[in-house]
């Protein structure tokens, strides 16, 4: 086990001291989630029978469907599509987008440019075929305001154009130093929208956000939810997939885009996975709670140390998402690296930045995680271009997650 200087312990106990009215408020926002998960597991009956896998075309599959249901109850949505075939929170989001979109149409991004693996799939960057530019759909943006809000005037302004035909708004930060959006923030935007442009989809990048608050964005108008089960609602336990909730016809759509049309949500066989489906879900509202613990730990333990962070501590939180500005590439790497050290799996590896395909610059990322990729399980990355930001996410449980950000401050100490 690594070693932690008295120096590091003294700050550690000072910052719990401290962070207990927050971690509080965290316990409170949990036990809400967890009785709407639990109320709907309640509703539609969940047994052992559903945990049986499928194979083949995974037709008349009781645990997918059922579980589908469960989260169309749990976001207030309609519809929902659970499944394991998506690949990544990016995959869902354009099977969202091209169930909305049609070519010639317009889409708008209501909240500046989005996430760096999304400009491919929009077109913004690379030549890719089968881009919705390649389709013939005309991209535009809304900049966020100077101090970093939504800009409720010129999105009014914008989005009453007819032609457009789909709004999406990213509720995390992506890699960008502007803020989370909180759910009342984006009803704002959807009120606009829905006001000047009945007509346009409204689409949430979801990711990272789910059961941080109480509630969630289609009940405050959005018309479609998306997000990665290796995040948030996963629970930490999902080997794999996505989910898309909200409109029937939305959904339905976006089942035909991920399958066939034609074919959409009827196929697609489960193979063993449905236990950890619900059982990561049912984890899901808990270890949510685990890793904003952790980030707020993160937050108040940085900032005595000298860094600047953001979120504040006891700052609202719309998201996961913890960030410390470094301002300098070699502080950047030896938090990742103590970030790793501190990771049940993999611990003994040194993480480098490399070349992720869909970004634009090399990423350093530190994720000793059971299942690969997962941002729920404590992990740190960055692109390394100034200011040398680190995004940490995750922590499936508070103890683990601070023992990594303690052991990643012993390594900025050393430096």
């Amino acid at each position: 086990m690594f070693e932690i200087s008295p120096e590091i312990k003294a700050l550690s106990k000072k910052v719990e001291a401290e962070a207990l009215p927050i971690f509080a408020e965290i316990d409170r926002i949990s036990e809400k989630n967890t009785e709407k998960v639990l109320s709907a597991f309640h509703k539609y009956r969940v047994s052992e029978t559903f945990f049986a896998g499928t194979t083949g075309y995974g037709y008349d599959d009781k645990g997918r469907d059922t579980l589908d249901l469960i989260y169309a109850e749990i976001f207030k949505a309609e519809k929902a599509l659970v499944r394991t075939g998506f690949v990544s929170g990016t995959h869902a989001i354009t099977a969202a987008l091209f169930s909305a979109l049609r070519p010639g149409d317009i889409l708008m991004s209501a909240t500046g440019l989005p996430y760096d693996t999304l400009q491919g799939v929009i077109g913004i960057t690379g030549n890719y075929p089968g881009s919705l530019k390649y389709y013939g759909i005309e991209y535009r943006q809304v900049d966020l305001a100077a101090d970093g809000n939504p800009d409720y005037a010129a999105i009014e302004a914008a989005a009453s154009d007819k032609s457009i035909k789909a709004v999406e708004i990213q509720r995390s930060r992506g890699y960008s130093e502007r803020r989370a959006f909180s759910v009342a923030e984006i009803g704002r935007i959807c009120e606009i929208v829905r006001r000047v442009n009945p007509g346009a989809a409204i689409i949430v990048d979801n990711c990272y956000g789910e059961f941080v608050e109480e509630t969630e964005p289609t009940e405050v108008g959005a018309d479609i939810v998306v997000g990665s089960l290796i995040k948030n609602p996963g629970g930490g336990l999902a080997p794999t997939g996505g989910y898309i909730a909200g409109k029937a016809e939305l959904v339905e759509a976006a089942s035909m885009r991920l399958t066939a049309p034609g074919i959409g949500g009827e196929c697609g066989c489960t193979l063993g996975h449905n236990r950890a489906l619900y059982q990561g879900l049912f984890m899901a509202p808990h270890t949510v709670a685990q890793a904003l613990k952790t980030a707020v730990f993160c937050s108040m333990l940085m900032g005595m140390m000298g860094y600047e962070t953001h979120p504040a501590p006891d700052a609202k939180r719309s998201d996961i998402v913890q960030t410390i500005k470094f301002r300098d590439p070699e502080l950047l790497k030896r938090f990742c690296r103590g970030i790793q050290q501190g990771a049940p799996i993999d611990s003994y590896l040194t993480p480098e930045p490399w070349g992720m395909p869909g970004y634009d610059c090399e990423v350093i990322m530190a994720a000793g995680a059971f299942i690969q990729g997962a941002s729920i399980e404590l992990s740190a990355d960055g692109p390394m271009r100034p200011p040398y930001i680190a995004f940490l996410q995750g922590g499936l449980t508070y103890e683990s997650g601070k023992l990594g950000v303690m052991r990643a401050a012993e390594l900025l100490r050393e430096a």
